[in-house]
């Protein structure tokens, strides 16, 4: 979605105020395609400082993300505070401040990009998620299973020998 900030970038007004809401189906962040139940919106305001165009507001939406421990998919909603800089001035080229070329600024990327940020490294449905057995299988939040747990770390094998009642 592109966004016309031409009045900033001409300096006609030095605020202008943002409310979008994207529609996104999915996004894919490496791992998993990500499904969005809820739609992405966009709340804030453009402030122009000097020949640097300020965008602060809140991303706020919800999607459908797999359990890394028990692989059930579950909501998980986002509200992120975003800041971002723009400049048409290369001078003000730096990690922080994003060079535009137009008066119309896509703000997509950099919805999508703070969204990717905002994403857990550990995805879990619940903190105690006790996860699938590694033997059948059985998601042990909702069943206990009869596998017992003979996994053994291969460099402390022959401790194990020391211990059997043989």
């Amino acid at each position: 979605m592109k966004i016309d900030i031409f009045d900033l970038t001409s300096k006609r007004i030095i605020n202008q105020p943002v409310d979008l809401c994207l529609e996104i189906d999915k996004l894919y962040d490496g791992y998993e395609y990500i499904n969005f139940s809820k739609p992405i919106i966009l709340k804030g305001n453009f402030s122009l400082v000097g020949d640097i165009i300020n965008l602060n507001g809140r991303i706020t939406t919800e999607f459908i993300i797999a359990c890394s421990r028990c692989l059930e998919k579950f909501n998980y909603p986002i509200d992120i505070e975003i800041k971002e800089q723009f400049s048409r001035n290369k001078e003000n080229e730096d990690a922080d401040v994003i060079l535009i070329e137009s008066d119309k600024l896509d703000i997509t990327d950099i919805i999508e990009n703070n969204i990717y940020l905002a994403l857990p490294f550990s995805r879990l449905c619940k903190e105690d998620c006790k996860g699938l057995c590694q033997q059948c299988g059985s998601d042990l939040n909702h069943t206990t299973c009869s596998c017992q747990d003979l996994s053994v770390d291969l460099r402390l094998a022959k401790l194990k020998d020391l211990f059997s009642e043989n």
